[in-house]
């Protein structure tokens, strides 16, 4: 008789939030339980940690690094410049989550 070893791979979704009065709101945490036998999980960030959150990195970098004083000059230059932005993370911009990128 062979005997036969199965790995059960679990994978669950999880929803990262922040801590956004709307994340807080009481149609969000009447809804949780719910979610969890669906197999969503919500996770809250920590108060006052936006290193761990990625849109806030994103943005931060967005505004400080990869836009241009001519990005500015009007919406439509602002939301073209954006959209080049976004869409070049990974390929020709990118974001180092590394603890040791000190420069």
């Amino acid at each position: 008789m062979a005997i036969v070893t199965v790995t059960l791979i679990v994978i669950a979704n999880v929803a990262n939030l922040d801590n956004a009065s709307v994340h807080r709101a009481k149609w969000i945490k009447e809804r949780i339980e719910i979610w969890a036998k669906r197999g969503l999980r919500i996770f809250y960030l920590p108060p006052y940690s936006p290193h761990l959150n990625i849109e806030e990195i994103v943005w931060r970098k967005l505004k400080c690094e990869w836009l241009r004083p001519e990005d500015y000059i009007d919406d439509e230059t602002l939301q073209y410049a954006v959209n080049r932005c976004l869409a070049n993370i990974g390929k020709n911009l990118t974001i180092n989550f590394s603890l040791f990128n000190i420069k």
